[in-house]
């Protein structure tokens, strides 16, 4: 059976490089693996959603709505933005970080309160706090790849050998704390609600 993760965020924050890393470990383990990039206005801070399907055989880089079975998101209200893609059974991984629009930093709008709850009622939903476990890395930039590792705890893609992927796909000069984000991420995803 195939499985579809959707990947959300804003530009710049490295949503296209964990789904570069996602898909070449899925297809060295041997699966199908078809990914799609939405960037939109991703250079100046706007919408960026990538799309990965993976399975015994994948047609189609697209998902449909309410077809997802994870989504992670990368920015608190890009879930918002996504949430229709989920199946009802899917899991949230949600970034406990914001990134005010331009409307809302020019002062036309507000950032939405209580995002995390709203997702939290409609969803199984993981809130990672990305920046922090990175920052305690010692980069903030690392953040994506913290979140890369919660997905794959909670898609139990673990036996997959991610430290070679990232060898392969990061500069060697930051191969080390990418893997140390990596576990930070898997380690902040427990068995219980991984279903280890």
């Amino acid at each position: 059976m195939n499985k579809n993760i959707l990947l959300v965020g804003v530009g710049g924050q490295g949503t296209i490089l964990v789904s570069k890393i996602l898909s070449t470990g899925l297809v060295e383990a041997g699966y199908d693996v078809k990914m799609s990039e939405i960037h939109g206005m991703a250079q100046r801070g706007g919408s960026v959603s990538t799309q990965v399907r993976y399975g015994e055989k994948v047609y189609s880089p697209i998902i449909g709505i309410g077809d997802a079975d994870i989504l992670v998101s990368f920015e608190t209200m890009e879930t918002l933005r996504w949430l229709e893609y989920l199946k009802p059974e899917g899991v949230v991984v949600i970034n406990d970080y914001e990134i005010p629009s331009a409307p809302i930093l020019s002062g036309k709008a507000d950032y939405p309160q209580g995002v995390i709850e709203l997702i939290e009622s409609k969803a199984e939903t993981r809130v990672i706090n990305a920046a922090e476990i990175a920052e305690g890395l010692g980069n903030s930039k690392v953040m994506n790849v913290v979140l890369l590792g919660a997905l794959i705890k909670s898609m139990n893609l673990t036996e997959i050998d991610w430290e070679k992927v990232i060898k392969d796909l990061v500069k060697e000069k930051f191969v080390d704390l990418n893997i140390k984000a990596l576990h930070a991420g898997m380690n902040s995803v427990s068995c219980a609600e991984a279903n280890c």
